[in-house]
């Protein structure tokens, strides 16, 4: 490998990354603040979410959790021992992290359940066809890009901009005071672990990607690495959009009533 990279900075600093990566987040940060920044995720944090809302949300984004561990396995497929670096530092990231995906789909199943959303009605996916979208691309990314590719879309991107609108829900205790104080952990448990402790996933995948690129990417690769991240943020942000769509209409449909 030519020029290969190591780190020797602190792991979440941009600056301990080759300059094409810090390009790269610096290019990807506005689709990225679409997301985070999202109204839903206020709403959400201040409680002000319809029923019908959450249950849509919950519903949609269930199958990107309860396959997050299925995409990272497909990315696991792709290495072999001692070819790269890259692979290797891969490799046992993925496996070590494939368990934590697991129990984090059982802590989605309980904060719906404290919404009145079952497990069946999760698995039914009776939900409007854009919401399925994000996942989608996550699993015909994993199955079809390179590794630092298909890490890029999904440990990066998704995990990324994940660990940061949780912090926004997380910010206050408005929503959590919202359950039943015997239910509130439990219903509280996947947003609580995500703002705790997730943000630091995506700086170990983005470290794995420069290893396995080296100090100097292509012009091709880092095109190939923006498209994937940003298409990311893309459908997350249609997902909050559809979600917004069904809030808004059940405003209306309230509005109509007052004037009726």
């Amino acid at each position: 490998m030519n020029d290969p990279f190591i780190r020797l900075g602190p792991l979440m600093d941009a600056k301990s990354y080759p300059e094409w990566a810090q390009k790269l987040i610096e290019d990807c940060a506005p689709n990225k603040r679409r997301v985070v920044e999202h109204e839903v995720y206020a709403r959400m944090r201040d409680n002000q979410l319809s029923s019908r809302t959450m249950r849509h949300y919950l519903i949609g984004g269930w199958p990107v959790v309860e396959q997050f561990s299925l995409y990272m396995a497909q990315n696991l497929t792709k290495t072999r021992f001692a070819r790269h670096p890259g692979e290797d530092m891969a490799r046992r990231w993925l496996m070590r992290n494939i368990r934590v995906e697991l129990n984090h789909a059982d802590y989605w199943v309980h904060w719906s359940q404290a919404h009145g959303v079952s497990l069946q009605d999760l698995i039914a996916q009776d939900v409007p066809a854009e919401l399925h979208a994000l996942s989608h691309w996550c699993w015909q990314s994993c199955a079809t890009d390179s590794l630092a590719v298909a890490m890029a879309a999904t440990n990066y991107a998704i995990e990324g901009a994940t660990g940061e609108w949780s912090a926004v829900v997380c910010a206050d205790d408005t929503y959590a005071q919202a359950f039943p104080e015997q239910n509130r952990k439990r219903a509280m448990r996947w947003l609580s672990l995500h703002a705790q402790y997730d943000d630091e996933h995506p700086w170990e995948a983005l470290e794995i990607i420069c290893t396995l690129i080296g100090n100097h990417a292509t012009e091709a690769q880092q095109t190939e690495l923006r498209n994937a991240i940003c298409k990311s943020y893309d459908f997350m942000f249609l997902f909050l959009e559809r979600c917004m769509a069904l809030e808004q209409q059940r405003t209306t449909t309230l509005d109509n009533r007052v004037v009726a």
